[in-house]
């Protein structure tokens, strides 16, 4: 996987944009001001995604390329790694429900105005 794939993948759902908060090189995905999604722009070796507590452990436990989240919440956020340990389907996915928890967590209005 490559971050321009990635980035085009997250940039093609509803209501999300991209920004570097923290430094040049963190890439954030947000959907309704909320992060969703954080990478490297040089390095690219892993990305950071929100994750159901529950399924976070069971992947950790099958995929060696997932780990508790660097700098995150270890219960609720998972570092995915792309450097081709984890397959690209299944970091689309966890993408996909990355967003999906975080724009569930938003108000009713902003869901439909993302949505409408």
């Amino acid at each position: 996987m490559t971050l321009e794939y990635y980035r085009d993948y997250c940039l093609a759902m509803a209501g999300v944009t991209e920004d570097t908060p923290f430094d040049a090189d963190a890439l954030c995905f947000r959907v309704g001001n909320k992060i969703f999604s954080i990478c490297s722009i040089s390095e690219f070796q892993y990305i950071n995604l929100k994750c159901d507590p529950e399924r976070a452990v069971e992947l950790r436990e099958q995929y060696d390329g997932i780990t508790p989240g660097y700098h995150m919440n270890k219960q609720q956020w998972n570092s995915v790694s792309t450097r081709g340990n984890v397959p690209d389907r299944l970091i689309l996915e966890l993408a996909d429900h990355s967003y999906e928890l975080i724009f569930g967590g938003l108000t009713k209005k902003l869901q439909a105005e993302i949505r409408p």
